[in-house]
C-alpha cells in the first residue's frame, strides 16, 4: 500500500562509480531533512526559493563529520516531478560516498523508496498519467534514437492527447444516447442514422492509431535476428559486420562457432539482438552437435532470421538442410562472400537464389569488405516495418497495454454498431458506449485497476 505521508529517498544514479552521483529525497519531510544535514551559505534550506541550487557540506549528525561537500537542489510543490518537496543531493559519485548519505537521510526518518515510487507519486499527484508515466521507463530504457524519440513523445503527452479527444468524442456520442433514455419526449427519438456515422468515424479514429503499433513496439521492445547456414559461411563475419566490431570468433575452419552469441546492434533505429548460431549440418560430435540444437531453437524463436550462403561456392546438401529448417519462417537470403567472385557470377548466384527462395529479398554482400552491407541493413528495416517508419509519426502506440486497451475500445464500438444497425434501445447501446470508454481509460489510468497499476511501476529502477 502506498502512503503518499511518507517521505521517501533513493540514489537516483546508476550503480557503480562516476563524476556525480545524486540521492533524492521526495516527500513531507525532504526539506526539514536538507535543514538538519546540509549546511551552506546561502540559509536554511527551507527558506530557499524553489528550482535553486546551493553549494554546502553534508555533515553526519552524531558525530559532526562532514560526510561530502555537494549541490544542494530544491523544488518546491506543487512544481516539482512529484508533485511534493523534493531536495537532491549532488554528491561525488561512487557507493560509498552515496550509501552514507541515503543513510543518514533515511535514519532522519526517510524511509527506502520502492521501483518507481517517484513516478508513480508523479501520477497519484496528477503530474502525469499513466501513458506518461510508462514512458518514463521506455526512455531510460530506449535502445536507439528513433526508440527514444518515441519515447520522449509519449511522455510529453502526444498518445495520452489522442486517448482524450477520442474520449471527449466518446462522451458525446454517449450523451447523446443517454439524453434520449430520460427526456425523449423533449428532444426526440435516437436518430440512428446519425449515431451509427458517428460511430463509424471514431472507429476509423481508432484503427489510425492501432495500426501503426506493430511497427512502435519493435521500436519499443527490438527483436530478435538469427544468423544461420551451413559452416563456414560467414555467419560470425556477418554478426561482426552487423556490429562493426569483431565480437564473434573467425577463422577458415568449419564448426568454429559451437554456441549461439548474442549481441545489441542498431539497424536503421531499429533495436536487434543478432544471434549468431553454430553451423547447421549433421555431425558426430557431441559439442557441436549441442551447438547445432541450439542453433536451432535459436531460429525458431527469432522474429528474422538471415540466411547465409556461400557466394563462392556451388549450392550444397547441407544448404539444403538448413533451407528445410528455415522453411515457412519470415527471411532474407544473404550471399555471403561476394567479394571472392567477379560481378558476372555475383550475379547468377543471386539469379540461383532468386529461383530457390521464390521470393526477392536476397541480398549479395561481402562481411570482409562491408560491400552490400547497408543494402541488407536497408532489407532488414523494410522487411520488419513493412516499408513504413514510424520517427515522424506524432502519435505511436508503442506499449501492448495502450494497444490491448484500443483494440476492447474498437471491438466495443463494433458492437455498439450492431446495436444501433438493429436499432435496439438505446440502453444497450449505451452499455457499449461506456465499455470503450472504459478500455480508453485503461490507457491513462482512470480506470486502470490497483492492481495493474502496481505492476507497471514495480518494473520501474529504484530512485525513479
Amino acid at each position: 500500500m502506498l502512503h503518499l505521508s511518507d517521505t521517501i529517498a533513493a540514489i537516483a544514479t546508476p550503480p557503480g562509480e562516476g563524476g556525480i552521483g545524486i540521492v533524492r529525497v521526495a516527500g513531507p519531510s525532504a526539506l526539514s531533512i536538507a535543514d538538519t544535514l546540509f549546511v551552506t551559505g546561502s540559509g536554511v534550506p527551507s527558506s530557499l526559493s524553489s528550482h535553486t541550487i546551493h553549494y554546502g557540506r553534508i555533515f553526519d549528525t552524531h558525530s559532526g563529520e562532514t560526510v561530502d561537500d555537494a549541490l544542494l537542489l530544491i523544488f518546491r510543490s506543487p512544481h516539482s516531478y512529484t508533485g511534493e518537496d523534493i531536495v537532491e543531493f549532488s554528491c561525488h559519485g561512487g557507493p560509498v560516498t552515496l550509501g552514507r548519505v541515503l543513510s543518514l537521510v533515511l535514519r532522519e526518518g526517510a524511509r527506502l523508496a520502492d521501483p518507481g515510487e517517484f513516478t508513480r507519486r508523479a501520477f497519484l499527484n496528477g503530474r502525469m498519467d499513466l501513458a506518461q508515466a510508462e514512458a518514463v521507463c521506455d526512455q531510460i530504457r530506449a535502445r536507439t534514437e528513433a526508440a527514444q524519440r518515441i519515447a520522449l513523445r509519449q511522455r510529453g503527452g502526444a498518445v495520452s492527447q489522442e486517448v482524450m479527444r477520442l474520449k471527449h468524442e466518446l462522451v458525446g456520442a454517449l450523451a447523446a444516447v443517454e439524453v434520449t433514455i430520460d427526456f425523449s419526449e423533449e428532444v426526440g427519438e435516437l436518430d440512428y442514422d446519425a449515431l451509427a456515422a458517428r460511430l463509424s468515424g471514431l472507429q476509423a479514429e481508432l484503427e489510425r492509431l492501432i495500426s501503426p503499433a506493430d511497427r512502435g513496439r519493435i521500436y519499443r521492445e527490438g527483436v530478435r535476428i538469427a544468423i544461420v547456414g551451413r559452416p563456414n559461411v560467414g555467419k560470425s563475419s556477418l554478426l561482426n559486420a552487423l556490429l562493426r566490431e569483431n565480437r564473434a570468433i573467425v577463422t577458415p575452419i568449419p564448426g568454429t562457432t559451437r554456441d549461439v552469441i548474442e549481441e545489441s546492434a542498431n539497424i536503421r533505429g531499429i533495436p536487434i539482438t543478432a544471434i549468431d548460431t553454430a553451423g547447421l549440418r549433421e555431425t558426430k560430435d557431441v559439442v557441436e552437435r549441442i551447438g547445432v540444437e541450439r542453433a536451432h531453437a535459436a531460429a525458431e524463436s527469432a522474429s528474422l532470421i538471415l540466411f547465409v550462403i556461400d557466394a563462392s561456392r556451388d549450392w550444397t546438401e547441407e544448404d539444403d538442410l538448413v533451407f528445410k529448417v528455415i522453411s515457412g519462417k519470415r527471411s532474407i537470403w544473404v550471399a555471403n562472400k561476394s567479394d571472392m567472385v567477379d560481378e558476372q557470377a555475383a550475379i547468377l548466384v543471386q539469379r540461383d537464389l532468386f529461383k530457390r527462395s521464390n521470393r526477392r529479398d536476397v541480398v549479395a554482400l561481402s562481411a570482409l569488405t562491408l560491400e552490400g552491407m547497408d543494402d541488407l541493413e536497408w532489407l532488414i528495416a523494410e522487411e520488419l516495418l513493412h516499408g513504413h517508419t514510424v520517427e515522424e509519426t506524432s502519435a505511436v502506440v508503442s506499449n501492448v497495454r495502450h494497444l490491448r486497451a484500443l483494440e476492447s475500445a474498437r471491438d466495443s464500438l463494433k458492437e455498439a454498431e450492431i446495436t444501433v444497425e438493429n436499432q435496439l434501445a438505446p440502453d444497450f447501446i449505451s452499455i457499449d458506449l461506456r465499455a470503450a470508454l472504459d478500455a480508453l481509460g485503461q490507457i491513462t489510468g482512470e480506470t486502470a485497476t490497483e492492481d495493474i497499476i502496481h505492476r507497471i511501476f514495480q518494473d520501474f529502477c529504484i530512485g525513479k
